[in-house]
């Protein structure tokens, strides 16, 4: 698989970037400066091997977790 790439723009709009990583996985992200969508496919491409070799699901899952205490310390209603 090759490395790929895509950052388009509609007037009015944030940049919409597209990456694919040399596993052929992608992801995709908006931003408000081309710097910064440039900037994140390079972050993308340097990051590759530890995205490959976590599991996103356990990831997500602990992220919602830190977001409830979070929630919880501020006195927020809480995520079902």
């Amino acid at each position: 698989m090759s490395r790929d790439y895509k950052i388009t723009r509609n007037k009015g709009e944030w940049y919409n970037t597209i990456v694919t990583d040399s596993y052929g996985k992608k992801y995709q992200n908006y931003f408000e400066q081309a710097s910064e969508a440039s900037d994140w496919v390079y972050y993308i491409w340097s990051k590759e091997d530890w995205f490959n070799s976590v599991n996103s699901q356990e990831l997500l899952a602990n992220a919602i977790e830190q977001c409830k205490e979070i929630d919880k310390e501020n006195n927020l209603s809480k995520i079902l």
